[in-house]
């Protein structure tokens, strides 16, 4: 059985545009072409189309999708694989629920009696289920970070990213706690974490000095990165631009 390219628009909810361009680039070749140029598709496209939804729905890029669905060797397996990522962002999604009502608790509760909400002793009532999922638009500058960043996320569980995630939120925590200390961006400690963030990047690709060093001034510049950093303390995403700035300088000197 096929249907025609509306139909599968009318079935999916994804345009007839987006269907063209998935079959332009390779990632859902038609089951045939008719006349006038039009797309039919089978129900190995449709299948084909529900992982693509599934995994864009699971913030994977096209070109990791394209590479995974080429990889694949059994369609019941690879469904099974899906449907685990599915359960586990349900989960990440349930408790990113419980994250957002607890924070409206504190804050109400907070407004009632005039005290504050103190983000660095409780990092985990903040970002806990969070995993942004515009982070690919806040590394805009970096684009082939971006496509490191995805290509490990290709690989990796829905677990082992979440637990990256609090990785990174806790050396901000860290960092925080540093400038709460009192001490500058160059001291020894403040370095020592840099490095350590450093050393992250370089994992999943090469990063030169001058490009750690133009990460750190999108800290402040960038408004997604900068809005993450003051959500923790203010002042700490400059703070942290100036300790890679201070790092990037101990290095190149």
């Amino acid at each position: 059985m096929e249907w025609p390219i509306a139909e599968v628009a009318r079935m999916s909810g994804v345009t007839a545009r987006t269907l063209r361009h998935y079959g332009e680039i390779g990632l859902l070749p038609p089951a045939r072409i008719g006349t006038g140029g039009h797309r039919h598709d089978g129900e190995h496209q449709l299948l084909r189309l529900q992982q693509i939804l599934v995994l864009r729905a699971l913030d994977v890029a096209l070109p990791e999708i394209g590479r995974i669905l080429s990889e694949q060797v059994d369609e019941v397996e690879a469904l099974r694989g899906h449907h685990r990522r599915v359960l586990a962002e349900r989960d990440r999604l349930d408790a990113l629920a419980r994250t957002v009502s607890r924070t409206i608790g504190v804050l109400e509760q907070s407004r009632k009696d005039g005290s504050s909400m103190n983000a660095i002793n409780r990092p985990e009532n903040l970002f806990e289920g969070v995993l942004p999922a515009a982070y690919e638009e806040s590394l805009r500058d970096f684009p082939e970070h971006v496509e490191a960043v995805a290509r490990r996320v290709g690989t990796t569980t829905p677990e082992a990213v979440g637990a990256g995630q609090r990785e990174r939120t806790a050396r901000m925590v860290r960092l925080a706690e540093l400038m709460a200390a009192g001490l500058p961006a160059d001291a020894a400690p403040v370095q020592a974490e840099t490095d350590v963030q450093y050393r992250a990047l370089a994992e999943l690709r090469t990063v030169s000095v001058e490009e750690y060093r133009a990460f750190g001034r999108s800290c402040v510049d960038n408004e997604q990165w900068r809005a993450a950093y003051e959500s923790i303390a203010s002042g700490l995403a400059a703070y942290q631009r100036d300790a890679i700035e201070a790092y990037a300088a101990a290095t190149a000197g």
